[in-house]
């Protein structure tokens, strides 16, 4: 665990280092742009050549690309939670992932006792707005604006459909445990088509579950995707004279799988409709990016406003198509396709361009950078650190030693290279698996019979994590 003071002394490592190329690093914007249930694999830089991403591609051309880039759950609200307090959720109860009904009900969010970025940043005269996503609570006590937000335009459940009802203009395919009519399969009614694959029947996304200016319903016809970036947009032109906090919390390329016309006829040579739609949604975050990035470039403040682009999790294959090539698993493990995501981030005239950085950073250390940068006062404790002296080359530690993951019966522990991680049934928990990540990036041997000496000293810094962690309140 990095503390504060870390953070601190960190923040005057990078100050001073802000000599050697000439730019004032001090209270900078801070754009966060999160996407959701994107496999590590799908982006082209990260190997990608069937969907074209240039736009996301463009922050690590300009900027520093991270492979070792973790968050600090398998999935989307845990995520959350890590990200916007800079914090292990498991520390305070936010372990698990609600869905349906249960946004709503008291008690299911992000406890009132923990501070997010923006409580932060609005102390160090910030404005800041959350658009999109939110999933950190429905009742009213944890609404974005009692939790630091200046601006909120989104919605706060799991997940949403793209366009409202008939789904005009778009290619929609959704989970079906029986087709409509019977049977199991996969079938088109015009331009809805039903699969059986997944066993199970697409969630009820839009009940009770409005988009929101604010607190009061609207009704938005825009494709989601293209009604955050016109917001998006909006703020970023709206603040140009002030120092400003932007998340923008995408839900693409989560389900429910629909893709506009537009993108539909871009990848129309992709034969299977099911990774055709997944393309369209991701070719339409990609333009999303590359319009928020001209936002800031056309209003004078490319180099005073540091951008990271994340994703909350790794895809659900089977669901979505996403790939978390070449890792093992996805969402909803521990294995590293669950837990490893494509992370990123540019900071013209500061950070230097193309770089790739292959030591562990984790989606908390937004928080610590940006709170240091930010020049906020009392600094909060966090499981984050400051990145800057990082990526400017003056430390040349790594910045995180070890890791630790837990979620019910699954759990994990990264040290250095090597990785200690366990699933099994919700009543139980599975035995224990060691990998070496130097050399075994896919988790395909597990050496823990093999190096017992290992595994116990793992299994020792597991133990000294778990015992500062608290059980889930929900």
């Amino acid at each position: 665990m990095k503390l504060s003071m870390l953070s601190t002394l960190s923040l005057i490592v990078a100050a001073m280092s802000s000599c050697l190329v000439g730019q004032d690093i001090s209270r900078p914007n801070i754009v966060v742009i999160l996407a959701d249930d994107l496999g590590y694999g799908e982006l082209g830089c990260q190997g990608n050549p069937q969907i074209p991403t240039p736009h996301i591609d463009a922050i690590a051309t300009a900027g520093i690309r991270f492979t070792s880039g973790y968050v600090t759950a398998p999935n989307c609200s845990p995520s959350r939670a890590g990200l916007l307090t800079g914090r292990i959720q498991t520390r305070f109860g936010h372990e698990h992932n609600p869905i349906g009904a249960r946004n709503e009900l008291p008690g299911y969010g992000l406890p009132l006792t923990e501070k997010t970025i923006a409580d932060h940043m609005l102390q160090a005269g910030y404005v800041s707005a959350i658009i999109g996503k939110w999933h950190l609570g429905g009742a009213a006590e944890f609404h974005p604006y009692r939790r630091g937000f200046d601006e909120f335009f989104g919605f706060t459940h799991e997940g949403h459909y793209y366009v409202p009802q008939p789904w005009e203009n778009v290619s929609t395919m959704l989970r079906r445990r029986v087709l409509p009519g019977g049977g199991k399969g996969r079938k088109t009614f015009g331009h809805v088509t039903f699969s059986t694959h997944m066993g199970n029947t697409e969630p009820d996304y839009d009940a009770n579950n409005p988009i929101v200016r604010g607190s009061q319903p609207i009704n938005e016809t825009e494709y989601l995707t293209d009604a955050w970036t016109r917001e998006a947009v909006s703020f970023v032109n709206r603040h140009r004279d002030k120092p400003f906090l932007l998340y923008l919390a995408h839900n693409a390329v989560h389900s429910p799988l629909q893709g506009t016309n537009k993108y539909m006829q871009r990848f129309a040579h992709i034969e299977d409709m099911h990774r055709r739609i997944f393309a369209a949604m991701l070719a339409n975050l990609d333009d999303s990016v590359g319009q928020v990035m001209a936002a800031i470039r056309d209003t004078g403040n490319e180099r005073k406003t540091i951008v990271f682009f994340l994703s909350d999790n790794g895809g659900p294959t089977r669901e979505l198509t996403s790939s978390n090539l070449p890792l093992r698993g996805g969402k909803g493990q521990l294995y590293e396709g669950g837990i490893r995501i494509p992370f990123m981030v540019q900071w013209k005239g500061t950070l230097p361009a193309g770089k790739v950085y292959d030591k562990m950073v984790v989606s908390t250390d937004i928080v610590a950078t940006s709170l240091a940068l930010a020049g906020v006062q009392s600094m909060p404790e966090t499981d984050g650190v400051n990145l800057m002296p990082y990526l400017l080359g003056q430390n040349k530690d790594r910045p995180h030693e070890k890791m630790y993951w837990r979620q019910a019966r699954k759990s994990a522990v990264r040290v250095g290279d090597w990785k200690l991680v366990r699933h099994g049934s919700p009543k139980k928990a599975g035995p224990w698996e060691l990998y070496d990540l130097s050399n075994d990036l896919t988790e395909s041997k597990n050496l823990r019979s093999a190096n017992h000496q290992k595994y116990q000293a793992l299994l020792e810094a597991w133990k000294e994590y778990e015992s500062q962690m608290i059980d889930a309140l929900f």
